[in-house]
């Protein structure tokens, strides 16, 4: 098959050792990110199998009608960036193995990285000793504080076991049936959301982007934050209200944050806010971003690819295509 894989843009991918597996393919990578419909027209023209790098590029219709030769989408994890309904109608196979009971361990990880530059002011520092300065400011001690987990699911519950472990109290707000397994985890759980984003000395959202948490924080749920609390969101930017974030740090409330996450992504050139503040550390999406989390990542997308050209496709997100597949 002629497969194309979007955004590898560090030309990584053909280094795993999950690539062999389609050593047998004709297989075209992209290290730029385009989202032009025109341009990837162009470029997809051919394309039989189309490898997604998580969200980092929009699939919709317009430039999925204009992929004739397209057969199979490729991808692992959720596809709020694919028109599904489109591929259906057009006999494109989504498949996107959607890991079950495994958490990204990457983006925990991720997410205490961020919440201790945060806290210790890490960032900072290392940018003032670069700049020939000593010790630019004064952090604060994690241990006896409380780790409030918005969205207690998979990588939620990663997180939790991390603060449990630093000596923080456990603090859960989520869904009901998501805080009933909380509490049977032995977490405490906050009386009401607004007790919750007013009790919390570090705040970490964890929930999956869609129609029902989309803007789910809002203005006044972050500013009954304290002005010495932490704000961290490693999961998307959607689920904030637009400019909620921006307007409660220039209120004071709360006091930091820390995000991986961006209404548009890339942010290139410095042009975004909250690069500006110096209360906020800010990373490039690097969640699920580790060599580790990519070879298991490709070695489920590959495996997919396989699996269609043996007629015996995997993971199939959009079902009904299957009788009248391209």
């Amino acid at each position: 098959m002629k497969v194309a894989i979007l955004d590898d843009y560090h030309d990584t991918v053909r280094t795993l050792g999950a690539f062999r597996k389609v050593a047998g393919q004709e297989v075209r990578i992209f290290n730029d990110h385009v989202q032009d419909t025109d341009a990837l027209a162009e470029r997809l023209k051919d394309t039989e199998a189309l490898v997604l790098i998580r969200e980092r590029t929009q699939i919709r219709a317009p430039l999925l009608e204009r992929l004739p030769k397209l057969k199979l989408i490729s991808q692992r994890s959720v596809y709020p960036h694919i028109d599904i309904a489109a591929c259906t109608r057009l006999g494109i196979v989504v498949s996107s193995n959607m890991h079950p009971g495994t958490p990204s361990y990457s983006t925990a990880e991720l997410t205490w990285g961020l919440i201790l530059a945060a806290a210790r002011e890490i960032p900072q520092n290392v940018a003032g000793m670069k700049a020939g300065k000593w010790q630019t400011g004064i952090g604060n001690t994690l241990r006896g504080k409380t780790l409030g987990i918005y969205g207690y699911g998979r990588i939620g519950g990663a997180v939790a076991q991390v603060g449990v472990a630093m000596g923080l109290t456990i603090l859960v707000w989520s869904r009901e049936a998501s805080r009933d397994k909380a509490k049977a985890d032995g977490y405490a759980v906050a009386p009401s959301k607004e007790d919750f984003f007013a009790e919390c000395d570090v705040l970490s959202l964890h929930m999956r982007l869609v129609d029902a948490t989309r803007g789910i924080v809002k203005r006044a749920d972050l500013m009954r934050m304290k002005p010495t609390a932490i704000f961290v969101n490693t999961s998307r930017a959607g689920l904030l209200e637009e400019g909620a974030l921006l307007e409660a740090l220039k209120a004071g409330r709360p006091g930091k944050a820390a995000v991986d996450v961006y209404e548009h992504e890339p942010v290139l050139g410095g042009k975004h806010p909250l690069l500006a503040m110096d209360n906020v550390v800010c990373t490039p999406h690097l969640g699920y971003v580790t060599r580790d989390e990519w070879e298991l990542q490709f070695a489920d997308i590959f495996d997919q690819i396989v699996a269609y050209e043996r007629g015996q496709p995997t993971n199939v997100v959009n079902p009904d295509v299957l009788p009248r597949r391209r």
